[in-house]
């Protein structure tokens, strides 16, 4: 396991979500019951800008929604993907391109490779883990 891949080490997890401000939800769909949906507003809440990223739409949430990483126009802290695995590979070559701090694959989301690829370009990694569960874990009050 490469040192950037923090997905089993809670306290950088922590550290991670505490130092982050913008995130990047690729994937985020305007359907309420959707995963991506629930988790975005969790997040907006907990005090996060959220930038969506969905090239099938102009807006969600009541943002502007981004046709690629490329096309968001303030930094990027982590990339909150929520797409299969066999999608995965060219988000983290934009994650990588576009200067993010970090890749956060969700739940289910299970891509070693891509995993790999962002953590030798000095990517923070996060595989399989749900930002709604480890923020209220570690940060809720």
């Amino acid at each position: 396991m490469h040192p950037n891949d923090i997905s089993a080490n809670t306290a950088a997890i922590r550290r991670l979500l505490q130092d982050s401000r913008n995130i990047a939800v690729v994937g985020l769909s305007p359907k309420p019951a959707r995963p991506s949906n629930e988790v975005a507003h969790y997040l907006r809440a907990a005090g996060y800008t959220i930038l969506p990223v969905n090239p099938l739409h102009d807006e969600v949430m009541g943002e502007r929604c981004y046709p690629s990483l490329h096309d968001v126009p303030r930094p990027i802290d982590i990339v909150d993907i929520f797409r299969k695995p066999e999608d995965v590979m060219p988000i983290v070559d934009e994650a990588i391109a576009v200067g993010a701090r970090s890749v956060w694959f969700q739940l289910g989301v299970i891509a070693p490779e891509a995993a790999a690829r962002a953590a030798a370009a000095g990517l923070a990694v996060v595989m399989d883990r749900c930002t709604k569960i480890e923020h209220a874990r570690l940060l809720a009050r």
